[in-house]
């Protein structure tokens, strides 16, 4: 064969051609992604429009149907899910596995840019946005202090902290949780602006036209030049309500202190934001879709967290909270671990079979360079390091050396038999055998490579596996026919005597070859024994595949879940806080008892940038797995725990590890012409499940939120 004759007679040839194999693949390690799953999330873009005022009923006609009629024609997609509410339209548009994110987002600008002049001026301009799971929080940190306020703690991560923690490689931005940003306040008696013969939109109209810096031009000479400004009449709530509104019935000035009071409060005070029990303000970090590291990403925000903590002001401090790349790595690490033991098992059995360390060494070399080659296809074909790639490198490991050991054994079967020396040997031998090998990896190949025709998301998720277990497959077939016969010719033993060690594997091997060919032979003259045993064989298999569960992917304790928690339809954030207050304290114990190490609570929760005040969630972290029960009878616990909360619903659930996603288990989608007959259906569900399972009884069981699909 051609490539093994060159590799035998240029040597040096076959091991520079390793080496830069070797090479190649730690610079594309390097440059890999690291994710815990291959990315597998269809592609998602919402569409938001707001219409303050508007009732929900006035939303879906004028702006919910124009935008989904309009955009219900762009190629690939898959769904069209919308939510109108008062005042906020959100359309959501899935597309199919596989299309450009890119693509659909400006396919749908173009789409709504020709029905902006059909929507109602008082609208805003629709926002049109790419939905990734990878801008979701991979780590959250606490500012906490004694001492400040949270509208304080607010201020301070806004103008020293978040720029810090921004400009971090691999962070796409930082989201500030609880966080109560200073405003200006006016709270209007309605009586007053009657008495005055003064409206609300008079008051309007005057911070508009006051409240201003306007540019005033410069002040130049022959050799300097200064720029004018016109300092803002208005800072303080004072002077505010000094701010000249018009002139009443009886002709004197108005001001706004007169109808109003003015003072400074915040933005948004609904807002609850706890960790263990004390008020903090959450930096959540979500790193970039094309960060390669989600572990490096994590520990360079912890890192850059411990310098800032000692130059923090006194009383004040950051403190990790939710940290999801601890799971992340420990998985992967795992999953390393059982790649170097696998290693060493196949050297080891090798060594057990050849008896001689200078033999072991060339088929156990042929698996470093194989798996290592492979990054570089992993590289090329925009797949990243995670479990299944590195699943499929571990059982490539038997696959990679099967190559190497039969290029060997033929080398060393012709040593044996025909006296050749290992040069000779190693030229003749492989060329005996190099087409053989080469058939062997083609057919595996084959039995790879279709998988990743699959179509969805188990396609997208196997495909990475396939392909990589090709690669590897495809790199020691090359390896097999230049380095190891290159080795073989140079470093194989000459007449080689075996050891006491391996004279002693023989005769185990010798007495296991005995026993099978006593089998065989019984079992060829007693042939119906055999036909029992296949078809006992299969009916097992059937009824194991019956009685195994099936599941998209299994349950996995991840140190960490969440309790989400839903009000009914209208709720206030007063009528939540008194239940968060209430869930609160009754999963603090877990905090105390060493099980959790944080608990976190938040109320409201968003959905799609819009806070829903019925809502709220908390966040248990888990200690280490050693140190505490399983998370899924924690969980259990905590759900029969909240379940006599009256008025509300808490479900405790895990992060999925696919998606990444948030989200109960199971969910429904009604369908039907009108909300009425929906309210119906919906009714009907409900009794329905209570029936099959009475702890869901109750307001709030299943939380109906009302949207559109088509």
């Amino acid at each position: 064969m051609i490539l093994s004759d060159v590799a035998v007679r240029r040597p040096v040839l076959a091991a520079v051609l390793s080496l830069l194999l070797t090479a190649f693949g730690l610079v594309a390690y390097d440059r890999l992604p690291l994710r815990e799953y291959p990315d597998i999330d269809p592609p998602v873009v919402s569409v938001e429009t707001t219409y303050p005022g508007a009732a929900a009923a006035v939303v879906e006609t004028r702006i919910t149907r124009l935008i989904e009629d309009r955009i219900a024609g762009v190629e690939g997609i898959r769904t069209i899910a919308s939510v109108s509410e008062d005042g906020r339209s959100a359309i959501t548009v899935e597309f199919t596995v596989g299309r450009d994110i890119d693509g659909a987002a400006n396919d749908i600008r173009d789409r709504v840019s020709g029905i902006l002049d059909q929507l109602p001026t008082e609208a805003d301009p629709p926002e049109i946005q790419k939905v990734d799971s990878n801008d979701d929080v991979i780590l959250w940190l606490n500012l906490v202090s004694d001492r400040l306020s949270v509208p304080e703690l607010t201020d301070y991560a806004n103008r020293y902290l978040v720029d810090r923690f921004s400009v971090l490689d691999g962070v796409a931005r930082i989201r500030v949780g609880g966080d109560q940003t200073y405003a200006m306040r006016v709270w209007l008696d309605r009586q007053a602006l009657a008495a005055r013969g003064l409206t609300v939109t008079d008051v309007e109209n005057a911070l508009r036209a006051e409240n201003l810096e306007l540019p005033a031009g410069s002040v130049e000479s022959q050799t300097l030049q200064f720029s004018v400004r016109l300092d803002r009449a208005f800072g303080s709530a004072e002077q505010f309500a000094r701010l000249v509104l018009g002139r009443g019935r009886d002709g004197y000035l108005v001001r706004l202190g007169d109808v109003a009071r003015v003072e400074r409060g915040t933005e948004e005070d609904r807002h609850l934001f706890r960790s263990n029990g004390d008020a903090v303000v959450g930096l959540g970090v979500a790193k970039q879709s094309t960060a390669n590291n989600t572990i490096a990403v994590a520990d360079a925000v912890k890192a850059e967290a411990a310098r800032i903590n000692p130059t923090l002001p006194a009383g004040l401090e950051i403190k990790q909270s939710y940290d999801s790349s601890v799971f992340v790595k420990g998985a992967i690490a795992e999953v390393y671990k059982t790649l170097g033991v696998a290693v060493v098992l196949v050297v080891l059995v090798i060594f057990l079979f050849l008896g001689s360390v200078r033999a072991t060494l060339i088929p156990a070399v042929t698996v470093p360079v194989s798996l290592i080659a492979t990054f570089t296809v992993l590289l090329m074909l925009g797949f990243s390091i995670n479990i299944l790639t590195l699943l499929a490198l571990v059982l490539a490991i038997g696959l990679v050396v099967d190559d190497a050991i039969v290029v060997l054994e033929n080398v060393h079967r012709r040593m044996a038999e025909y006296g050749e020396t290992r040069l000779v040997a190693a030229y003749r031998g492989t060329r005996q055998v190099g087409f053989a090998v080469v058939a062997t990896s083609v057919v595996l190949i084959a039995v790879f490579v279709p998988i990743a025709f699959l179509q969805g998301s188990v396609g997208r998720l196997f495909s990475e596996f396939a392909l990589t277990m090709a690669a590897a497959v495809a790199f020691s077939t090359l390896v097999a026919l230049t380095l190891s016969p290159m080795m073989a010719s140079k470093i194989l033993p000459q007449g080689h005597q075996p050891g006491p060690l391996s004279r002693g594997i023989d005769r185990v091997f010798e007495s296991i070859r005995r026993a099978y060919l006593a089998a065989l032979g019984f079992f060829l003259h007693h042939r119906w024994v055999m036909v029992l045993v296949l078809l006992g064989t299969l009916g097992a298999a059937v009824w194991l595949y019956r009685a195994i569960p099936q599941e998209y992917t299994p349950k996995e304790d991840r140190g960490a879940f969440f309790v989400l928690v839903d009000g009914p339809e209208g709720a206030s954030f007063a009528y939540m806080s008194d239940y968060m207050d209430e869930i609160e304290r009754r999963l603090l114990p877990y905090t105390q008892s060493g099980e959790a190490t944080r608990l976190q609570i938040r109320s409201p929760r968003s959905f799609g940038g819009t806070l829903a005040f019925n809502t709220g969630m908390a966040v248990l972290v888990l200690n280490d797995f050693d140190q505490r029960r399983s998370a899924w009878v924690i969980m259990e616990e905590i759900r029969n725990r909240l379940a006599d909360l009256p008025g509300i619903k808490a479900f405790p659930v895990m992060r999925q590890g696919f998606g990444a996603r948030i989200q109960k288990p199971v969910q429904f989608v009604l369908g039907g012409g009108t909300y009425e007959e929906l309210a119906q259906w919906r009714d009907l569900l409900l009794a329905e499940i209570a029936k099959s399972n009475p702890g869901l009884n109750g307001i709030g069981a299943i939380r109906a939120r009302p949207f559109a699909m088509r």
